[in-house]
């Protein structure tokens, strides 16, 4: 079972800037993805961006140019810089873990992130 850890929400102005940190702990898996998703009040689950182990990183296009992610896997850690945040990123921002080999997905407990004036 991996053990994941967010921190980092809160609220933030429209413009501002947030920076999402998550740990993992417990059986980490050979090779696996990070990623970010987050869920807006009413919709659905989706994926805001994924750092591969090999270093490759990929983004949604609601997000691109102004979210980045990054990886450090000496800690097992991922982290989610947010620029330039708009009313519509407001959500649950959920830390995720996928195993290449047996495809198992760990989640977060979230951190919730809300961009209002």
């Amino acid at each position: 079972q991996v053990h994941l850890v967010e921190s980092g929400g809160g609220l933030v102005q429209p413009g501002g800037s947030l920076l999402l940190s998550c740990a993992a702990s417990g059986h980490i898996p050979m090779k696996f993805a990070m990623g970010w998703y987050r869920q807006a009040p009413g919709k659905e689950r989706e994926r805001v961006a994924t750092a591969f182990d090999g270093g490759v990183t990929t983004s949604a296009d609601s997000v691109q140019g102004r979210f980045t992610i990054s990886r450090d896997n000496a800690k097992n850690a991922v982290y989610l810089q947010m620029n330039n945040l708009k009313p519509e990123d407001t959500a649950v921002y959920f830390c995720n873990v996928r195993d290449y080999v047996t495809r198992d997905e760990y989640w977060g407990q979230g951190t919730e992130v809300t961009v209002s004036s």
